[in-house]
């Protein structure tokens, strides 16, 4: 299992459009995914989940990753977070 603390880079935060993106991203892998928040956590794969969190552009966010592909995961999935 690895761990990793991101800020939020995107312009809107993580509004529907960018959940349904990020959502997308974390789907590709084989690897349980979560965002943890403000003492949330929630299943990056579940859009009702990612929407539950309301996260705007600054914020910091920790990303779990765990499976066979996490290391790629925590790549893909702070890519996307940090607007690269």
């Amino acid at each position: 299992m690895k761990s990793k603390e991101i800020t939020i880079r995107l312009e809107n935060g993580l509004e529907a459009r960018p959940v349904a993106l990020l959502v997308q991203e974390a789907s590709k892998y084989d690897s349980t995914i979560y965002l943890e928040a403000a003492s949330k956590k929630v299943n990056a794969k579940s859009i009702m989940g990612m929407m539950s969190l309301g996260l705007d552009a600054g914020e910091k966010v920790t990303v779990i990753a765990d499976g066979a592909d996490e290391e790629e995961a925590l790549a893909g999935i702070e890519n996307y977070l940090s607007n690269k």
